[in-house]
C-alpha cells in the first residue's frame, strides 16, 4: 500500500512524532511544507511574507522574485535537510527532492491571479507561483523500489525551466493521485475539519464526495486548500483522503484509523 503523508509547515505542527511513526513504514512518500520557516527567515533577512486571498478566498502567499528565493532556501534547504536528517535518526533511509530535482514537479507559471484588496479585486503582479500539471512518478516509485523514502517539497519547474512556487498541500494532491496512492494523510495543527474553527471539539468526522461544496463552505484559510488538495487527490484514484492532527502519538497510523476528517 502506497500513501502519501504531508505534514504542515505552520506553527503549532508537531515533527518528530511524524517522523518516528514514518520510520518503520514502506512505501511512503513524504510532503513537506514550511510556512513557520519561510516566514522566520524571510523577516530576518528583510524580506517579509506577503499574502492575498483570492475572490473564491483562498489565501495563497505572493512569490515574487525576492520571496521566491526565500522560499527556495527555507524549504529546499533548512527544511527538507532537517527532516531527511531526522528520518535518519529513527533508522529510515530517504532523500530529499524539491520539485525542480529530475523535473519532479512540473508546473505552469500562474497568468492573472487575482485578490481582493479593500473589496475590489485587483491583479497580482510579478507572481512566480504556479499549479503543477505533471508528477514524475517513476521517480518516485525508483526510490520507493529501493526501499528509500523520497522527502518531496517545493518549489516546482516550468517546462521553460524557470522555478515557481506551488502549494505543498497540492502538490501532495497530485502526487498522491500519480501513484494512485491508497491514502493520502494531510498532518496538521488542528483536529480536523472544524465546524467552528475556535472548538477543536466541532470536528467533522467524515465527508463524501456528494458533501464537498458543504463542507468547503465551513473551512476558512489554508484549510481550503488542504480540502481542494484532497479533491484533486481523490479525482485522479486516490482511495481516501485523512486531515489528521500532527501532534499526538503515531498520528499516521491514528489518522489511517480515521481519527481526523476522512474525505471518501
Amino acid at each position: 500500500m502506497t500513501i502519501v503523508v504531508k505534514v504542515g509547515g505552520a506553527l503549532g505542527n508537531a515533527i518528530d512524532p511524524v517522523l518516528a511513526d514514518l520510520a518503520g513504514r514502506r512505501n511512503v512518500v513524504l510532503v513537506h511544507g514550511g510556512s513557520a520557516e519561510i516566514d522566520r527567515l524571510g523577516t530576518a533577512l528583510g524580506r517579509p511574507s506577503e499574502y492575498y486571498t483570492s475572490p473564491s478566498g483562498v489565501v495563497s502567499r505572493k512569490s515574487d522574485p525576492a520571496h521566491l528565493e526565500v522560499v527556495v532556501l527555507a524549504l529546499a534547504g533548512k527544511v527538507q535537510t532537517e527532516l531527511v536528517a531526522g528520518l535518519g535518526r529513527f533508522g529510515a533511509p530517504a532523500v530529499g527532492l524539491s520539485g525542480v530535482d529530475g523535473r519532479l514537479l512540473l508546473a505552469r507559471r500562474k497568468a492573472g491571479a487575482r485578490a481582493v484588496v479593500d473589496g475590489r479585486v485587483v491583479r497580482v503582479t510579478d507572481d512566480r507561483s504556479g499549479s503543477i500539471e505533471h508528477v514524475d512518478a517513476a521517480l518516485l516509485r525508483l526510490l520507493l523500489g529501493a526501499g528509500v523514502m523520497p522527502v518531496v517539497g517545493p518549489p516546482a519547474v516550468t517546462a521553460e525551466g524557470e522555478i515557481v512556487n506551488v502549494d505543498a498541500d497540492r502538490a501532495a494532491g497530485a502526487i498522491a493521485a500519480a501513484l494512485r496512492a491508497e491514502a493520502l494523510v494531510l498532518l496538521t495543527n488542528v483536529p480536523g475539519l472544524l465546524r467552528d474553527r475556535n472548538d477543536p471539539e466541532s470536528r467533522v468526522p467524515h465527508v463524501a464526495r456528494a458533501e464537498f461544496d458543504a463542507a468547503l463552505s465551513l473551512a476558512e484559510g489554508r484549510m481550503r486548500k488542504k480540502l481542494l488538495a484532497g479533491q484533486e487527490a481523490l479525482e485522479g484514484g486516490t482511495s481516501r483522503v485523512i486531515l489528521a492532527p500532527s501532534t499526538r502519538p503515531d498520528p499516521v497510523a491514528a489518522a489511517l484509523r480515521g481519527e481526523g476528517t476522512v474525505l471518501e
